[in-house]
């Protein structure tokens, strides 16, 4: 595995964004319990008024559980590091110039950002400008 990256231009540089084929719901459980399979949890977090959990759309929709949000999951391919400084602010900029809600959870190689599924294309429009230097400066 290639060590990771703190360096901010090296970051946006390289950070090539993907979009991930499946949907993602969030949802909430106050009793603290995920009631999804393991191959359908995307995430959790748990919070003082309950759990949130992301979860595979399709899963989500067939539980019947109230669903919080519909996201598109785009993942930020560059290996960052977790105390890079910059790159969240830098993206997120990006998208709020188009307009576009983010929800983001940083993994141990990668972030992954969470946007309204009928925004994806226009996400993906921004972050790659934003890699190629034609978007918002950080």
């Amino acid at each position: 595995m290639a060590k990771p990256v703190s360096d901010l231009a090296e970051l946006l540089a390289t950070m090539t964004p993907e979009l991930n084929e499946q949907r993602v719901a969030f949802l909430t459980f106050a009793n603290g319990l995920n009631p999804f399979a393991p191959a359908d949890t995307i995430g959790t977090f748990r919070e003082r008024e309950g759990l949130t959990v992301a979860a595979d759309l399709n899963a989500a929709e067939a539980s019947g559980h109230p669903i919080l949000f519909k996201a598109a999951w785009i993942t930020l391919t560059v290996h960052s590091d977790f105390e890079a400084v910059g790159l969240t602010a830098a993206f997120a900029k990006a998208l709020t110039e188009a307009g576009i809600s983010a929800n983001v959870i940083a993994g141990a190689f990668h972030d992954h950002i969470f946007v309204p599924l009928d925004k994806a294309e226009a996400a993906m429009a921004a972050l790659k400008a934003l890699q190629s230097g034609a978007g918002p400066k950080p």
